[in-house]
């Protein structure tokens, strides 16, 4: 019997564990999932037969090395800096490690000893990153097959909140990590435009945002995601004019949030003793002193519009309400504002939003592709992010407990030998993108 070992058993695992939980039962094998939380690992096991619920601290170096020593193949849902030990661990011991993060420089340190000790290393394994390099990597195989030079690539993600559950004028509320929201963007973008490279600056970086329309949807805001320019050589499109990936949320969210960049309130750095502060007085705190009122101080300093208002005040940052914490960051406090107003009811769904554009020249014409996807989430447990970041990485466990991955080393799906399979399967389990030609 082959045990698979499973880390985490937040918001972003139901999936993929209900996946190798129904796998387990028909093939001989035993999932282990190992939270810090064991009341919350025993309630996603639902009494299985085939699965045992541990307790585990990451830090517990003793429990974490026996748990991967017995596992055949280890998933770590944990945060991305916390992969790492479980990486060095799995190397040590022989054993295959599937996570859903970005590959970190750490992590590719790994790659020779993994090779030398039979290891594969899979990151980036889950929707975005994830389900965004598979079906990419697929069509710009297809359309070099074809003999098609590929000018410009374009490809945007958003986990948003489908139309029929939008109650709030942000048109959005946390379906994955809420912190990895506030935090989100604050590393320079970087991207190609007509043979051109762009850095993005995280002060000008939701006031830069496209629209993009998806068809049948409607139209999106899009900013500029991390480091575009890295996918460039992976992808094999290192003469191309145009890459940049990008991330999507309804408007005028973009317009809004740049109002909280420019306030400071973003900002992770440094803790704010808030014993005696309201949020106007927070707010009022990050301005100049002034004639002005309050708005027009954000008016004048932070960007704040007619359009953007409803949303800022929608939040209650402009409230006269004492804020009940210990000494937080900036982030941490609009974090534990907007958990408040943004969070997911248990009947609403939530909705991914995938889109990839490609111009390219085939036979002499110039041709406009664009591949979509949308998947909806049936409630506030079994949401669309806890299923597009699960079951590809759930799939991945399949094949590699079959010996069906041939490789080794640190790696993210770019390769045939696993985006085919997956992308099959993920169709028929409802991931399924659609194209049109322009």
């Amino acid at each position: 019997m082959q045990n698979i070992l499973i880390i985490g058993a937040g918001r972003s695992a139901t999936f993929l564990i209900e996946y190798l939980l129904k796998y387990s039962s028909s093939n001989n094998c035993h999932v282990i999932l190992a939270d810090s939380d064991l009341s919350l690992a025993k309630s996603k096991l639902n009494q299985s037969k085939h699965a045992t619920a541990v307790e585990l601290n990451i830090d517990n170096e003793g429990l974490r090395k026996e748990l991967v020593r017995s596992s055949s193949v280890i998933v770590s849902m944990l945060p991305a800096h916390m992969h790492i030990n479980v990486a060095k661990d799995c190397v040590e011991f022989g054993k295959h490690l599937v996570t859903a993060s970005y590959v970190s420089d750490a992590m590719r340190e790994l790659n020779e000893t993994a090779i030398k000790n039979d290891v594969l290393l899979l990151n980036e394994i889950g929707l975005d990153p994830g389900i965004d390099h598979m079906s990419a990597m697929k069509i710009i195989h297809d359309l070099k097959e074809q003999g098609a030079k590929i000018n410009s690539f374009k490809s945007f993600c958003g986990g948003l909140v489908a139309p029929e559950s939008i109650d709030n004028p942000w048109a959005y509320k946390f379906s994955w990590n809420p912190r990895n929201v506030i935090l989100a963007g604050q590393n320079t973008a970087q991207y190609l435009e007509n043979n051109a490279l762009k850095f993005v600056p995280y002060s000008r970086l939701f006031a830069t945002s496209e629209t993009i329309n998806v068809d049948g949807l409607g139209t999106f805001d899009a900013y500029a995601n991390r480091d575009s320019l890295s996918y460039q050589i992976p992808y094999g499109l290192e003469n191309i004019q145009t890459i940049l990936r990008g991330t999507l949320r309804q408007n005028p969210y973009c317009k809004a949030w740049n109002v909280f960049v420019q306030l400071g309130l973003c900002d992770d750095s440094y803790k704010i003793d808030v014993s005696h502060l309201t949020y106007k007085k927070l707010v009022e705190s990050f301005l100049p002193n002034d004639d002005l009122s309050l708005i027009e101080k954000l008016q004048k300093y932070c960007a704040l519009d007619n359009e953007s208002l409803p949303l800022i005040k929608y939040t209650g940052i402009l409230d006269d309400t004492q804020i009940n914490l210990k000494p937080s960051s900036p982030a941490e406090i609009l974090q534990e504002l907007l958990e408040r107003n943004w969070k997911l009811m248990p009947h609403d769904k939530d909705m991914i939003v995938m889109v990839h554009e490609f111009e390219y020249e085939l036979n002499g014409k110039n041709n406009k592709l664009q591949s979509s996807l949308v998947v909806k989430g049936e409630d506030s447990k079994y949401t669309a992010m806890a299923k597009t970041v699960g079951l590809p990485a759930a799939i991945a466990v399949k094949l590699l407990i079959e010996n069906r991955i041939t490789l080794r080393g640190v790696h993210i799906p770019i390769m045939p030998e696993l985006y085919n399979t997956i992308l099959l399967e993920l169709e028929s389990l409802g991931i399924e993108f659609k194209e049109k030609i322009s």
